[in-house]
């Protein structure tokens, strides 16, 4: 059963990821579920995401390919602050780890819902800040998985970016990049459960495959509506576990 669940899960986050983010809401509380420490739950989760990230990328290649002059130092940051990320989550104990969750579940449920309203406050800005605020999502996204992709995309319209294949396309690449990096520092430290990561990784790219063959079959807005109210459900339990 417990492999059951871990595949259903895998492939109802694939098919979230591809249709909309936040597949994590649902892949990494299936992890817990399944009796896999939080720290460890989190680092099997990124593990997870990666080949969705990666797949979705190469998909997106021709609309990257055409911001190559951005593409080196965004990737730059995605590994090193990536890296960091990883680092961070390696020194929290289980105990804390338990005690952050839910509240990076809250934080990551509210970026998801208001992604557009922080980068419509963070418009124009100035360069620094830019900068600041792609190394703060890419450390956040080593540490926390869940949310990184809404966040990308408040970056990059923060950048100025209106092309939604190109933002998409940024936001998987540098998604991929954060998760490898993280992925190889948590196999490092020995943190990635492997067995019910793998579970979740066979259906996440199964789901995410599905995705987006059946994309214009599946209401994007009612979708968005739904993932909103499972993470705050996820949230609200992972409160009341404190």
């Amino acid at each position: 059963m417990t492999e059951l669940l871990l595949l259903i899960a895998g492939i109802l986050a694939g098919a979230v990821n591809s249709l909309a983010g936040g597949g994590s809401f649902i892949m990494m509380p299936a992890l817990i579920f399944a009796g896999v420490p939080p720290v460890l739950a989190n680092a099997s989760n990124t593990y997870a995401a990666l080949p969705g990230y990666v797949s979705g990328a190469w998909g997106f290649w021709p609309s990257i390919r055409a911001h190559r002059g951005v593409l080196l130092p965004y990737s730059a940051a995605a590994l090193v602050f990536g890296w960091l990320g990883a680092e961070l989550l390696l020194v929290v104990t289980e105990e804390q780890f338990a005690v952050v969750v839910p509240w990076l579940m809250l934080l990551a449920v509210g970026l998801f819902a208001f992604g557009g309203k922080v980068s419509a406050v963070l418009q124009g800005r100035g360069a620094v800040v830019l900068w600041v605020f792609l190394a703060a999502v890419c450390t956040y996204g080593g540490f926390f998985n869940a949310g990184l992709g809404i966040l990308l995309l408040a970056f990059l319209a923060t950048a100025g970016m209106t092309d939604i294949h190109a933002m998409n396309g940024l936001k998987l690449w540098i998604s991929a990049l954060v998760a490898a990096v993280a992925v190889v520092r948590f196999a490092l430290a020995g943190s990635i459960v492997w067995y019910h990561g793998t579970i979740g990784l066979v259906g996440v790219t199964i789901g995410g495959y599905a995705a987006a063959r059946l994309a214009h079959l599946v209401p994007v807005r009612a979708l968005r509506w739904a993932i909103i109210a499972y993470g705050l459900a996820m949230t609200v339990w992972f409160f009341s576990r404190l």
